[in-house]
């Protein structure tokens, strides 16, 4: 079966949401700059239109961005409708990152993990094709690195469509809203960890994260949690959740103007192949995320050409 990656590359410029786009094959050094969810009721006035529906924010912060991170797959199980009108709301060239199930990384904290994996693949992931991104795995800070634990999960993360058609194809009846367990084409997936506890920062971790192509996310909390720059996949992971704040503080221009030369270094490295780079900004307590993600997507739009 030929793979095909699920994205093309495509940024955004100023508040009109003008963009370039470019057909991009898995690795190409394409940037992908948005934000972690879009639900924020902060953000109406702010971001969104005044008088703007809550039910029209996706179709309209979709395209302001050529990327956003869905972070209600985090908190509950959803059904396939759900994805499906994900789909249908967002522009043809858009990707979505996915957020793994709390349920897997902080209820059973990776073990055992099978079952909750087929549900969560499940419950409509495989009706976004085209416009899959990376999973984020992001794990609570009061979970050691258990190499054993960590390395029998990675080994059932699905790194294409039909290896999580056949994982999904084994849920169980939690699915109650209907279950999704084909898929339409073949597509490429591709997984990122975001560890917080000290202890996943050792090679040894990153050597195994390098075997199975896992990004190690490099996340800016405001010193809360660790962070590593450390490259381990084919693919760059960024979350952005504030420098000084967390979840709060507005990133400055300095600021900005180095995460996008680390953006353009990843990507295009001098040495070595590209790579596709995600960065998503999760400074949502005062509406800071969209207005600091148009601006890096501004700062690195030179890496794609109309």
């Amino acid at each position: 079966m030929h793979l095909v990656t699920p994205v093309t590359v495509m940024m955004t410029r100023g508040r009109g949401a003008q963009r370039a786009v470019l057909p991009a094959p898995q690795g190409t050094g394409g940037a992908f700059i948005g934000i972690s969810g879009y639900t924020y009721a902060g953000w109406r006035g702010a971001f969104y239109p005044a008088g703007l529906s809550p039910r029209h924010w996706l179709r309209f912060a979709s395209r302001a961005f050529n990327s956003i991170e869905l972070n209600g797959t985090f908190y509950s199980l959803k059904h396939p409708s759900v994805f499906q009108r994900w789909v249908d709301e967002t522009p043809d060239d858009f990707v979505f990152a996915v957020k793994g199930s709390r349920f897997i990384t902080h209820n059973l904290k990776l073990a055992r993990a099978e079952g909750a994996l087929a549900n969560f693949l499940a419950s409509g992931v495989l009706a976004l094709g085209r416009k899959t991104g990376p999973f984020l795995w992001q794990l609570p800070d009061t979970y050691r690195f258990d190499r054993a634990r960590l390395e029998a999960f990675l080994r059932l993360l699905p790194h294409d469509t039909r290896a999580a058609a056949r994982l999904a194809s084994r849920h169980d009846d939690r699915l109650r809203r209907g279950a999704l367990v084909t898929a339409k084409e073949a597509i490429v997936y591709r997984h990122a960890l975001e560890p917080r506890h000290p202890s996943y920062f050792v090679p040894e971790c990153y050597d195994l994260l390098r075997e199975h192509d896992v990004a190690l996310v490099i996340a800016d909390t405001a010193g809360t949690y660790p962070c590593a720059e450390v490259m381990t996949a084919s693919f760059v992971y960024v979350r952005l959740h504030g420098s000084e704040v967390l979840y709060t503080s507005r990133y400055s221009d300095e600021e900005l103007d180095r995460w996008s030369d680390r953006v353009r270094q990843w990507a295009r490295p001098a040495t070595g192949a590209s790579r596709d780079v995600f960065v998503y900004f999760d400074n949502d307590a005062k509406a800071h995320a969209p207005g600091d993600a148009r601006r890096l997507a501004e700062r690195v739009s030179g890496l794609v050409t109309v």
